[in-house]
């Protein structure tokens, strides 16, 4: 395991040196930090990259749209009594 001693700057910039860099394998870009129990986790950030049917998003997004209408009449029509 690496380990260093980091000093944390004013407005909170900490420096990762490229020894823990390499050893978690964090290049530039996002990283995920976590917090919690006096001490903070820093990982790696890789998105999954999903393949799906544009066709799908669409016809869902097209259902979620339905979905968001009705309820907004439903909600009108009570408001106006």
């Amino acid at each position: 395991m690496t380990k260093a001693i980091l000093r944390v700057r004013k407005k909170g910039v900490l420096i990762l040196p490229k020894s823990l860099r390499e050893a978690a394998n964090i290049v530039e870009g996002e990283v995920v930090a976590e917090a919690g129990e006096g001490k903070i986790v820093i990982r790696s950030f890789k998105p999954k990259v999903v393949d799906i049917d544009p066709h799908v998003v669409e016809e869902l997004l097209s259902e979620e749209s339905k979905i968001e209408e009705e309820k907004f009449k439903r909600i009108l029509k009570e408001v106006r009594g």
